[in-house]
């Protein structure tokens, strides 16, 4: 197996990274990734074998569990009732759950929402020069969430930085500061919730809270901590994949000059999913293995790590037709973007609606639209959006 080098906080890679992911691909279906010292792999075929192999989680076997470290116990507390975190049986109760509160008839009755949102978030935006980052794109998805959980909309700056500092520790610049921020967010989110929990449990709301609160499934609630940690699972998942792919689709989308197919109703669900596929939010994800397993010619034991590259998986020539290419014509087929299996993302629907209504609306607005400066992603991976994107109309 061939081994790699590659920083993923060196400048060129944040800003590019999908120039390595074609060297890896050359050295076949996985390969060593040094500076992580982890098997990876680019391949759509290997990536969606792993997903959906049942010998494969996201739990590391108890005898292999590191210590936590004190300073970082309060963020572990939460993830220890998340079912991204777990696996069956606790995750098929947990998601069984949550799907039971998280209807998509309840997703469906956003759509207003979401317009009306967009409409208020472009009217606010200066006449000149404007990042759409700050003034559109991460406002939309978390002060949706926070309508949906029924909790303040004026809360949704707190619960923005609560948010980016969780999923610092998620980031390959991760330091002790980032993780120290985490686990005080973590602290101070899970308290806010608990609080409105409490409340809802004695006056029931139309929201998310109170139906995850009369959710039962086989006599099963969710208990306190797991609705808290449910809670911010899906604003932290929610949130953060929207905000990048809302800027990386607009960034696309103009300079690709394809924003006629947002724009029209037969060509925007394939454009949305053109936008997941070529540009995606997240580019990594692990998955450890629970026994001896072969992949594609590599062993794996009990124990082995392995990362799937989504954006590298994303552009798989096996798989696509000029994968390097931003084509919304492209027949309809299904990307990793959002995962697969037991793990995929419960939040996609939400996703989805968000960009095939907020898109539009942007776009058509603002007709004139263009980039008022060079785009610069954020030194946020696994995860790859923008710092800013400079707009002007």
């Amino acid at each position: 197996m061939q081994t790699l080098a590659q920083s993923p906080t060196a400048p060129d890679f944040v800003q590019n990274p999908y120039p390595f992911y074609e060297r890896a691909r050359a050295a076949g279906p996985f390969f060593h990734w040094q500076d992580y010292d982890l098997i990876c792999t680019p391949s759509a075929a290997a990536a969606n074998a792993i997903f959906r192999d049942r010998r494969f989680g996201r739990e590391v076997p108890p005898e292999l569990a590191r210590p936590i470290a004190p300073h970082t116990a309060p963020f572990y507390a939460v993830e220890a009732h998340s079912m991204l975190e777990l696996e069956p049986p606790r995750h098929t109760r947990l998601r069984s759950l949550v799907l039971r509160a998280f209807t998509s008839r309840r997703i469906a009755s956003l759509h207003g929402d979401v317009e009306s949102l967009s409409h208020s978030l472009i009217d606010a935006l200066p006449e000149g020069a404007f990042d759409l980052i700050t003034g559109f794109a991460q406002p939309l998805p978390v002060i949706i969430i926070a309508r949906l959980l029924g909790v303040p909309e004026d809360m949704a700056g707190q619960l923005l930085r609560w948010s980016n500092a969780m999923v610092g520790m998620y980031q390959a610049r991760r330091t002790h500061e980032m993780e120290v921020a985490a686990s005080d967010a973590a602290r101070d989110f899970s308290d806010f919730l608990r609080r409105y929990v409490d409340e809802r449990r004695k006056a029931p709301a139309d929201d998310l809270i109170t139906q995850l609160i009369a959710a039962e499934s086989d006599g099963e609630r969710l208990s306190t901590d797991e609705l808290i940690t449910t809670c911010i699972l899906l604003l932290n998942a929610g949130h953060e994949a929207t905000v990048h792919t809302i800027g990386n689709g607009v960034k696309t989308l103009l300079q690709t000059g394809t924003v006629a197919q947002i724009l029209s109703p037969e060509t925007l669900p394939g454009a949305v999913e053109e936008i997941l596929r070529f540009d995606p939010a997240l580019h990594m994800f692990t998955r450890t293995a629970y026994e001896t397993v072969e992949v594609m010619g590599h062993t794996f034991h009990r124990g082995d790590q392995v990362a799937l590259l989504l954006g590298a998986t994303n552009r798989d020539p096996q798989l696509w037709d000029r994968p390097g290419k931003f084509l919304p014509h492209r027949p309809a087929k299904p990307n990793l973007t959002f995962g697969a299996g037991l793990h995929f993302c419960v939040g996609a629907p939400l996703a989805r609606l968000e960009l095939q209504i907020a898109l539009p609306i942007l776009l058509r607005r603002l007709p004139g639209l263009r980039l008022a400066g060079v785009p610069r992603y954020a030194d946020v991976y696994h995860f790859h959006g923008l710092e800013r994107l400079m707009l002007t109309r």
